[in-house]
């Protein structure tokens, strides 16, 4: 609840407090005259309980001395007329109306007035009564704030409905834009799923292509390449390896299979003579396609990669010298020029 409800609400309690303070003051103001009027009702108490049993006794005489109803005399008594008389039966039957009629009931004796009420009597009614309002007040006040109390409640829980509402609206739309964009990104996930299995296709062929070629290489090429070869997956079906990875390392053995394509090396290898004796000899290759070696003692042989490996096979003595002076050409010892060399194009 706010400050202005809080204070709005002390305002009241006091504006209470003050009228109930109020009337208990007119009430005692008023309780003097109040007792001042009573005084001579209580004074004149004693002669009305005095008086009251006299009137008690005064209702039997009214009762004794009732007077009987007088009698109406008979036309004959009025005009002096003189008329035979009836016989005893008759004149019995004619003076029975005459006699005396019954008395009336008596009324009921009244109950005697109540006493009045006396001074002590009249300030515990009015104690009573003050004490009431007093209490009337307080209930009164106390419904009051809790009423003013349960208002501020049921605003306050109103907002935050409101509130909640407006979240859960949002809520609600933020639930709705969630689903589509989930809904874009299982389709470019699908997507993604789709071009991944095509690419892992395509590096497993490549990778199979590439094994082939490991036969045609060079032992110096073969030994360079040898940890990217290893890395390739036995099973591409079922490793660990991801896709990236798989076309980095068949990248990386293209790029220096090109590499030693484009060029001529020299290295140091054991084979085989034409006399049956292994030496190691000087080799240098022409790019993948040819190579040579010459031995210390001038011979010579030709190279050539076939699908099961190089094979190598002699040369004669008049291309052995010219592997030689190709071989001080590439080592810087002669001038470069042509040298003739025997090759052979599959």
């Amino acid at each position: 609840m706010n400050s202005p409800r809080l204070i709005t609400v002390f305002a009241r309690r006091a504006r209470y407090g003050i009228m109930a303070m109020a009337s208990v003051a007119i009430v005692a103001f008023l309780v003097e005259p109040i007792a001042a009027f009573a005084q001579p009702l209580q004074d004149a108490a004693p002669e009305t309980k005095q008086t009251a049993p006299e009137t008690k006794e005064t209702a039997p005489e009214t009762k004794e001395t009732a007077p009987a109803p007088a009698t109406k005399p008979t036309p004959a008594a009025k005009s002096g007329d003189k008329k035979p008389k009836a016989s005893g039966t008759a004149a019995k039957s004619k003076a029975a109306p005459a006699a005396t009629p019954a008395a009336p009931p008596a009324a009921p004796p009244t109950a005697p007035p109540a006493p009045p009420a006396t001074l002590d009597e009249t300030r515990l009614t009015l104690n009573k009564w003050i004490e009431t309002q007093q209490i009337i007040s307080k209930e009164r006040n106390d419904w009051q704030q809790g009423k003013e109390i349960l208002q501020g409640r049921i605003e306050l829980v109103g907002k935050e409905v409101g509130v909640l509402k407006d979240r859960i609206t949002q809520s609600e739309l933020a639930v709705v834009e969630s689903n589509k964009k989930r809904d874009e990104l299982v389709a470019e996930n699908d997507q993604l799923k789709a071009v991944t299995a095509q690419l892992s296709d395509a590096v497993t062929t490549m990778e199979d292509q590439v094994r082939k070629l490991a036969k045609l290489m060079p032992e110096p090429v073969n030994a360079k390449l040898l940890p990217l070869m290893q890395r390739m997956p036995a099973d591409p079906t079922n490793t660990r390896v991801s896709t990236a990875e798989r076309f980095q390392n068949v990248l990386g053995i293209l790029n220096e299979l090109n590499k030693a394509n484009s060029e001529i090396s020299v290295s140091y290898e054991i084979r085989t003579l034409a006399d049956g004796s292994s030496r190691e000899v000087q080799v240098f290759y022409v790019g993948l396609a040819q190579a040579y070696y010459i031995s210390p003692r001038g011979l010579a042989g030709i190279g050539r990669p076939t699908e099961d490996g190089w094979k190598w096979e002699s040369a004669s003595a008049a291309t052995s010298s010219q592997i030689t002076q190709a071989l001080e050409i590439i080592q810087g010892k002669q001038t470069p020029s042509f040298v003739p060399l025997p090759i052979t194009i599959k």
